[in-house]
């Protein structure tokens, strides 16, 4: 894939469409393009945050460690962001993403991340409408699966 293809990868991206065309530029050069086979981690649940990945190609599952093994609670695939929240927070990866097939991913390292939100404010606004929808969602999903624990024990 050539450097103008990896921006108008980038730029399909909601959270980075508002770059100018000379910045996306830049974030795709420092950029590591890395490929994982299907089957394959891109992080674990609990690693230390130090890049967020951009799905060029394939599809990865979104794992969370449960007291019954892992649970899959979403799925990400091309033009999707993750692991931005470990980055934002200065927290542990909240999940584990594990491919399904084979992937392609650009690498964006924490300080190159940050230094886009210092430059770019709107980009930090776009976060937290993504980071707030899925919140909704989460919180969706857990009032429902509450609802039917209940019902299932009345």
């Amino acid at each position: 894939m050539l450097l103008k293809d990896e921006v108008e990868m980038l730029r399909r991206i909601t959270l980075f469409s508002g770059l100018p065309p000379a910045k996306l530029k830049l974030l795709a050069f420092t950029s590591d393009r890395v490929m994982y086979s299907s089957g394959e981690n891109l992080f674990h649940q609990g690693d230390i945050g130090d890049a967020a990945y951009v799905i060029l190609s394939g599809k990865a599952d979104v794992l969370v460690a449960t007291p019954n093994g892992q649970l899959k609670v979403a799925e990400v695939e091309q033009n999707s962001i993750v692991g931005e929240i470990a980055i934002l927070c200065n927290t542990p990866r909240t999940a584990t993403i594990r491919t399904t097939t084979p992937l392609e991913a650009l690498r964006i390292r924490k300080d190159d991340f940050l230094k886009l939100l210092a430059d770019f404010p709107e980009m930090a606004v776009e976060i937290m409408r993504v980071l707030a929808d899925r919140l909704s969602q989460t919180t969706s999903e857990l009032t429902e699966a509450r609802s039917r624990a209940q019902r299932a024990e009345a």
